[in-house]
């Protein structure tokens, strides 16, 4: 057995997950995976030559490099509770699918672009956890398929928001309501930290778990951008700051559908 080691630069979320273990799905050698996203790892444990591995890592433009490759007497891979996790990552996706409804309804009542982008940013993430939870198990066919049509679904959401925005910088809109602004980012933002409590608790180094603590941190951010944008609408009275953080989180949006999108070739 061998326990091959790479460094993968570009690997920093759940989507390049995705897409290295479909690439690598259909090599019979490998045993299993072990990712490490905060460090941008990848541990093979793998028969033969690791280079048919290496080219297909390689040819996903990830920017991959070999740390070692070592022989093993066995997998080293310890037990995991995979119904405990799948139970964490239901409760998580579910968290983000209601605040996903929550910003998107009150962000039509209260004319908040950002809130409706934010919930937009909030759907994304249930997508690719909804998305790795649906598949398990199934084939490369299917899984193929799913990621195509929600990468569809998610870049149409996002190039209708991007009309949108547009349509209200060039038209005459009312001032976005700033107070629902800041009280949903707020209460987007407790789901978030409940998202990253329950995940931290977990205390699992599994690959998935990990991306998701770093999807939810980053949820964080926008949420405090949704926030400050509602700070700086009262400040001006202007409908713009809304506007110009809805546009940034919607090329967010895009981007996640540009990699979920990989996943289908």
């Amino acid at each position: 057995m061998q326990k091959t080691t790479f460094k993968i630069s570009k690997m920093d979320c759940p989507s390049e997950e995705q897409m290295i273990r479909m690439n690598l799905a259909e090599l019979t050698n490998i045993t299993s995976l072990d990712f490490d996203i905060p460090n941008r790892q990848l541990t093979v444990f793998h028969t033969d030559h690791y280079d048919p591995i290496f080219r297909r890592l390689d040819n996903l433009n990830f920017d991959t490099s070999i740390i070692e490759s070592i022989s093993v007497e066995s997998n080293e891979i310890a037990a995991n509770n995979t119904d405990n996790e799948k139970k964490l990552l239901y409760q998580v996706l579910a968290i983000n699918f209601f605040f996903f409804v929550l910003e998107l309804s009150m962000g039509f009542i209260s004319n908040s672009m950002g809130l409706v982008a934010d919930s937009l940013d909030m759907l994304a993430d249930s997508i690719v956890y909804g998305l790795a939870l649906f598949a398990v198990g199934g084939t490369i066919t299917r899984k193929k398929n799913i990621a195509k049509s929600a990468g569809y679904f998610q870049f149409t959401l996002a190039i209708l928001g991007f009309i949108e925005v547009i349509r209200r910088f060039i038209g005459l809109e009312e001032i976005p309501e700033f107070q629902v602004m800041i009280m949903i980012s707020m209460l987007a933002l407790i789901g978030n930290g409940m998202c990253l409590y329950l995940l931290q608790k977990s205390k699992s180094k599994e690959a998935h778990m990990q991306a998701s603590m770093i999807f939810t941190s980053n949820d964080v951010i926008v949420n405090l951008g949704v926030m400050i944008a509602g700070g700086l609408v009262y400040w001006t009275n202007s409908k713009y700051p809304d506007l110009i953080v809805g546009t940034i989180v919607f090329f967010i949006v895009a981007q996640g559908a540009f990699k979920i999108l990989k996943l289908s070739k």
